[in-house]
């Protein structure tokens, strides 16, 4: 679907959403996040069963990215639970193409790949750890240094390694948010948008993204999120050991 805001009345502005086959014309106000549809057909059914899900894209562009002519490709997964994807104690699935939610308490029979980076912004300088608790709860850890240059890349090129380093399902447990939503919902967004982001600029770390996604094909990869800091024992133990990289020669 395509959206374009076709004009602008203060804070409220008015957007055109077009699927190919029906348009639905709109208004949506950024000072009190009202919407309201014009248009009553499939399309704008559509939008509404999926309101959540459209106001996520709205609510999340910035104020700069909110004139007359912005114009974005995006898309909405019909039925999807915001409230389930939202709730960080779950895990979101990618098998072989399908993503969906699962509790924390369905554990299956893979393994857990626990990641933690440690980048420090004034040296330019990073590390990670990639600890595998097995089945039958026997760990394997490995480190590494960093070859990005911050810590949202470092996260990220974390779980780029752990997948590259063992290749069969695994639940990977993560305290960056960006990892975790980049790769189960940003990025679906970011590759129908010429990879731009609901605000219209360009994604960052795109050959990352690409390289993640092909990583997690045929397979079935968990993405489970810890509170970091948080007196979790394999986290605590990934942060320290990523500090400990970072800090040797």
């Amino acid at each position: 679907m395509s959206l374009e805001i076709t004009s602008e009345n203060g804070t409220k502005y008015t957007i055109k959403v077009d699927d190919g086959y029906s348009v639905v014309n709109l208004d949506f106000d950024t000072s009190n996040k009202s919407l309201r549809f014009f248009d009553e057909n499939d399309l704008s059914e559509f939008l509404m069963k999926n309101e959540f899900q459209f106001r996520g894209i709205l609510h999340n562009k910035s104020k700069e990215s909110f004139f007359k002519g912005f114009k974005l490709e995006f898309s909405l997964i019909d039925g999807k639970d915001i409230t389930e994807f939202k709730n960080r104690e779950n895990i979101i699935v990618k098998d072989k193409g399908k993503i969906f939610v699962i509790s924390d308490n369905d554990k299956g029979s893979i393994p857990e790949v626990y990641t933690d980076a440690s980048y420090d912004e004034v040296l330019s300088r990073g590390a990670f750890c990639v600890l595998r608790k097995n089945l039958d709860g026997v760990y394997e850890s490995s480190e590494f240094f960093c070859s990005c240059q911050d810590s949202n890349s470092a996260e990220l090129e974390a779980v780029i390694k752990a997948l590259e380093i063992y290749k069969d399902d695994l639940r990977i447990i993560t305290d960056s948010q960006y990892v975790r939503k980049g790769i189960t919902e940003w990025i679906i967004h970011w590759k129908l948008n010429n990879w731009h982001t609901a605000n219209g600029t360009r994604a960052k770390n795109i050959e990352m993204w690409e390289k993640l996604e092909k990583l997690c094909e045929n397979r079935r990869i968990e993405f489970g999120y810890v509170k970091a800091h948080n007196n979790h024992f394999e986290n605590e133990y990934c942060d320290l050991m990523a500090r400990v990289k970072r800090k040797s020669e």
